[in-house]
């Protein structure tokens, strides 16, 4: 073996203040994307402009999925390991993973604009329902004993992303196949994943290795706009995988220095999140004048900002849930907390099926204070399909 694989030292059960706030982010990513489209909303419940220099809490919600997927990588590595998987077999997840999102990504950017239905021969609302009818065939955890069975599925579901694949057609002509026109949401989180894996493998889970790379990530964001020649300008559109790498190389640094040692006590641990906090803080306050605050731009000041903020949220939960045990109140967001992947897509199922079958929401739900409420139940509504379809034994996991 060329290098040891990093396990961390905590063996106890599962930390619920990170699944919690796992949930909670899932939550707060439907509530804005349903209020995406209501009128009359202040600027605060909005993304900020790609040149404005600001930033609201919408825009810490994408931070937050790349923050707990840092979080998670220690303990996910060492599951794997303390079950036998080797250096191979463990590579071999991690990469199957990355396909998994990056291929998820571009079927949904497809769906959402570039299309040309002529020529497809089919709308695009319905080919995106077979999608995700494909989705749940290959990546849901079959309640099936039969073995053959269980991959017989995954095989037809295979077969049906091949064949939709092969059906698109984009551009005003129609003979432009499916292409990665951005990786959306799943494939950014897909390629940060993949590099802050690695990244940790090379460091050997290395506190001090880890935040090496953190700031070698902001330096590649800031290497073509050093200079003209070709060694900077090869690092030109990779800004952004470095900024979203450094985001969850910062969650997988906080679970380092606050979870991996059960001896610590707690106060040590709070002050050292609260150490994070005042240093990611600062360093996004200090780069602002050169980068500016964007979460379009994936800019260093708008990462490391995002990062001291959902510090601070995980804090918060921890308190609440593992050190003063109020756990009931999270038992809704549960559930999809554990199928992440089952909650995102579940929007974008409701609104292509109302596509098809022609039927929409009143136009009131999408004005001023009756579409923030609405956005609320849309979320709620969400929350209780993922738990029956959790009882119907649909469960998600790349």
């Amino acid at each position: 073996m060329f290098f040891s694989i990093p396990r961390i030292q905590s063996r106890s059960q599962r930390v619920f203040s990170i699944d919690v706030m796992r949930g909670f982010t899932i939550f707060v990513m439907i509530f804005v994307n349903e209020l995406a489209g209501v009128s009359g909303l202040p600027g605060w419940m909005k993304h900020a402009e790609a040149d404005a220099d600001a930033m609201t809490f919408v825009d810490v919600v994408f931070p937050g999925f790349l923050f707990i997927v840092g979080m998670s990588i220690p303990f996910a590595i060492t599951r794997r390991l303390e079950k036998g998987d080797g250096p191979a077999k463990l590579a071999s997840h991690i990469l199957s993973r990355t396909i998994g999102l990056l291929i998820l990504g571009v079927f949904m950017v497809n769906s959402d604009g570039g299309y040309n239905e002529a020529a497809m021969g089919i709308s695009i609302h319905l080919w995106a329902l077979f999608f995700y009818f494909c989705v749940i065939l290959v990546w849901n955890q079959h309640a099936i004993d039969n073995a053959k069975i269980k991959n017989l599925i995954r095989i037809v579901g295979v077969i049906g992303l091949i064949a939709l694949a092969l059906i698109y057609r984009g551009g005003e002509s129609g003979d432009e196949y499916m292409t990665p026109q951005w990786w959306g949401i799943l494939g950014l989180i897909g390629w940060a994943y993949l590099f802050s894996t690695g990244i940790y493998f090379i460091t050997r889970g290395s506190i001090v290795g880890i935040s090496i790379a953190i700031a070698i990530c902001c330096l590649i964001f800031a290497l073509p706009s050093m200079g003209t020649q070709r060694i900077f300008q090869f690092f030109d559109g990779m800004g952004g995988h470095a900024t979203h790498t450094s985001i969850v190389l910062s969650g997988t640094l906080l679970t380092l220095i606050f979870l991996r040692d059960e001896s610590t006590s707690t106060n040590k641990k709070i002050l050292s999140a609260l150490m994070l906090v005042v240093i990611f803080g600062l360093a996004g306050f200090l780069l602002r004048p050169n980068f500016g605050i964007s979460k379009i731009y994936a800019t260093p000041s708008w990462a490391f900002l995002s990062v001291a903020s959902c510090i601070l949220v995980f804090l918060l939960l921890f308190l609440i849930t593992d050190i003063a045990k109020r756990k009931s109140w999270a038992t809704f967001i549960q559930p999809a907390a554990s199928n992440p992947l089952l909650a995102y897509i579940i929007p974008s199922i409701i609104y292509h099926l109302m596509r098809v079958t022609g039927t929409g929401w009143p136009a009131v739900f999408y004005e001023g204070i009756s579409g923030i409420i609405w956005a609320i139940v849309f979320s709620l509504l969400v929350m209780g399909i993922v738990i029956l379809l959790n009882r119907l034994k649909i469960r998600l996991q790349l």
